[in-house]
């Protein structure tokens, strides 16, 4: 058996269902963790609902994806999931979506790994968006998601503080509508309107330009030189500004 024979034969099996994203399609990779609810509340229990442990390891999670290889624009996490979304003339490995989604889970599950201290696994799926507009619908998305989830999580958590089952809380969070949400909260001491922003709307980082000073190795004189580093926003916009402050993110480098 010759190997070069072997190889040419057996390899077709590996890349015959190779998808590569075409040029001009706008690529946005989603990771969410797999057993995070078990994993966060019971394996290793954390505050809940929101634990600024849990938050500090998926930013830095994100912060990790941003620079792991690969031109990112911008990423967003809230909950256990990330969002990152790629420079739009990203063509590592030919823009092949299996390198994508394998390097990106793998890259993101041994970053958080060695933050927990413990196994933690991501799993990955990418969006082809044809239109900026799509980008931004996108985020609005996920950070609309990001405020359900929120209030429903600070409305289950408080009945099961007070008591109730899991399937009465539950239960009784589906049937409430949002004001009543709100209501169930502030009877209890919560405005939900103060709370942390970054538990109802997330967190978001991206590549800002900022100025170091240095000196001229020849001259001696004082110099400025352009630098670029990842910045976290905390306090993120809502709705159509939210969106409006990705587009200058993406607008920057198209």
């Amino acid at each position: 058996m010759k190997f070069n024979d072997v190889d040419a034969r057996l390899r077709v099996f590996e890349t015959a269902h190779d998808h590569c994203a075409l040029p001009g399609l706008y690529l946005v990779a989603r990771l969410d963790g797999r057993g995070f609810t078990r994993l966060t509340k019971e394996v290793h229990p954390f505050e809940a609902p929101f634990d600024e442990r849990m938050r500090d390891y998926m930013v830095e999670t994100t912060r990790h994806s941003l620079d792991c290889g690969f031109r990112m624009v911008y990423g967003y996490t809230q909950s256990d999931e990330i969002s990152l979304l790629l420079h739009p003339n990203e063509d590592t490995f030919g823009r092949k979506l299996r390198k994508y989604i394998s390097v990106l889970a793998g890259e993101a599950s041994a970053q958080f790994s060695l933050q927990l201290g413990a196994v933690g696994v991501f799993d990955c799926r990418i969006s082809q968006l044809p239109r900026q507009q799509d980008v931004l619908d996108y985020f609005r998305w996920r950070q609309e998601d990001a405020g359900r989830n929120s209030l429903n999580a600070h409305c289950y958590w408080l009945l099961r503080k007070q008591g109730r089952t899991v399937g009465e809380a539950t239960s009784q969070v589906k049937g409430l509508s949002t004001p009543a949400k709100h209501d169930l909260l502030f009877g209890a001491g919560i405005n939900y309107n103060t709370l942390p922003t970054w538990q109802k709307r997330g967190v978001g980082l991206y590549w800002e330009d900022y100025s170091k000073p240095g000196l001229n190795p020849v001259s001696q004189q004082p110099i400025a030189t352009i630098r670029r580093r990842l910045a976290t926003n905390s306090e993120l916009p809502l709705q159509e500004a939210y969106a409006h402050w990705v587009g200058t993110l993406l607008s920057a480098v198209e």
